[in-house]
């Protein structure tokens, strides 16, 4: 059961689904965007008829294991994704979506959240349209164009004009609703599973799960520095006892410094307005600290410390190397394949990315993931959270996302 126009704020692997419908919770298994001799498809665990569905992930593991009479057999990642099945059934966070609370989501302000939660259930819906020929689902997305537009994101809503037109998307869905995920239901098919196999499928979930847990837990403590070690000399500088941090970013082989700090656990950079300043070297940061303009910092209790210093020019720019960025050779990293890459440095680079974007208030780091998404599900991989499938060559997406990426922070920069 195949069909043109895949989803595309996903990955083109197989997403385990966690469905909410009218009928209630249900589990299966999606293949959102199959691409088949140059062209784009899409499938769903079913047959010619129906797409089947399950009362939970160890369901779908038994009938997977018991069966190869359904569509996705075909795939090409079908046979990676069974090679680590007991995980793979588990739907991430990408993978639970609710048609009910939809039109809920859509009487929120357009934000991210919200959009990202439209966008999903609009292409999931739309996916079950094309899969089974439901001509009201495939008439409607025709019908109304407005309603592909909730994947440029909450930047397209923000003028007055782009909230008429979220309102007008809100209208649109609570007109025809009921009607399309009703229609949506008579697809549906649940086969018959032997308790007994989901009884034991349902326990290898739950061993890979803790064994997963494990594994990460092991990488977080050898990564944890021992508690009998030397004190570290930075933590009784002017700097530790601040806690204003001096950090060093290195980007397309140029050097740039700036400062940071953590207020109740949310990042505030040397900024103001978005704008991170920037400066090519120590002596040249700590100079314009001593007549510094307005910015984020400077209501800080210890930011009078600093100031102190400077002026009595006893301050020298420390960098402790857990604030040390590099970006360096990442993206040709990243193109080059899985093994290439240096998971330590690009999950400092991505902190720093995320940092930005939070202190700045803006979604340009999630906007970019959107775009990107083989990227995002990448970079899950990589840092060893839940992903959507294992990531595979070209890697030509993912490199052009983290350029977008490095591209969005730089332009945050006063100097470059």
């Amino acid at each position: 059961m195949a069909s043109e126009k895949g989803a595309r704020t996903f990955g083109n692997g197989i997403v385990a689904l966690e469905m909410e419908l009218t009928s209630g919770t249900w589990y299966t298994l999606w293949a959102p965007n199959w691409i088949v001799r140059g062209e784009q498809w899409q499938a769903f665990l079913g047959d010619d008829k129906n797409v089947f569905i399950f009362e939970s992930p160890a369901e779908v593991l038994a009938f997977i294991e018991s069966t190869k009479s359904h569509d996705l057999t075909e795939h090409p990642k079908w046979g990676a994704f069974m090679k680590d099945k007991e995980i793979r059934v588990v739907p991430t966070s990408s993978g639970k979506i609710s048609l009910v609370e939809l039109p809920n989501k859509l009487a929120e302000r357009p934000g991210y959240d919200s959009t990202l939660a439209v966008t999903r259930g609009f292409d999931l819906l739309q996916s079950f349209g094309s899969v089974l020929n439901i001509a009201s689902i495939n008439t409607w997305f025709k019908s109304y164009s407005i309603l592909h537009n909730t994947r440029r994101g909450a930047d397209h809503y923000a003028t007055q004009n782009g909230m008429e037109e979220w309102s007008g998307v809100g209208r649109t869905v609570v007109d025809k609703w009921a009607e399309l995920t009703d229609d949506l239901e008579k697809g549906l098919k649940r086969p018959d599973v032997d308790t007994k196999a989901t009884e034991d499928a349902q326990k290898r979930i739950e061993e890979a799960e803790e064994q997963r847990a494990e594994r990460v837990a092991a990488m977080q403590k050898k990564e944890e520095k021992p508690a009998e070690e030397d004190t570290d000399p930075y933590d009784s500088s002017v700097w530790g006892t601040s806690g204003i941090d001096p950090i060093r970013i290195s980007l397309n082989g140029q050097y740039v410094y700036t400062l940071r700090c953590y207020v109740d656990k949310k990042p505030v950079f040397l900024g103001h307005q978005g704008e991170i300043f920037t400066f090519s070297n120590s002596r040249s940061l700590v100079r314009w600290l001593v007549d510094a303009p307005k910015h984020d910092l400077d209501k800080l209790a210890t930011w009078g410390d600093i100031v102190t210093a400077a002026n009595a020019g006893e301050l020298e720019v420390q960098v402790h190397e857990s604030n040390q960025y590099s970006f360096n050779g990442l993206r040709e990293d990243i193109a080059a394949g899985l093994d290439a890459v240096d998971i330590a440095q690009l999950s400092q680079a991505y902190e720093l990315l995320a940092d930005a974007a939070d202190w700045a208030e803006d979604d340009g780091v999630n906007k970019t993931l959107l775009a990107y998404p083989r990227l995002q599900n990448y970079l899950a991989y990589q840092m060893g959270s839940p992903s959507d499938n294992t990531p595979s060559a070209p890697f030509d997406e993912e490199a052009k996302g983290w350029k977008v990426l490095e591209d969005g922070l730089i332009k945050r920069f006063s100097k470059f």
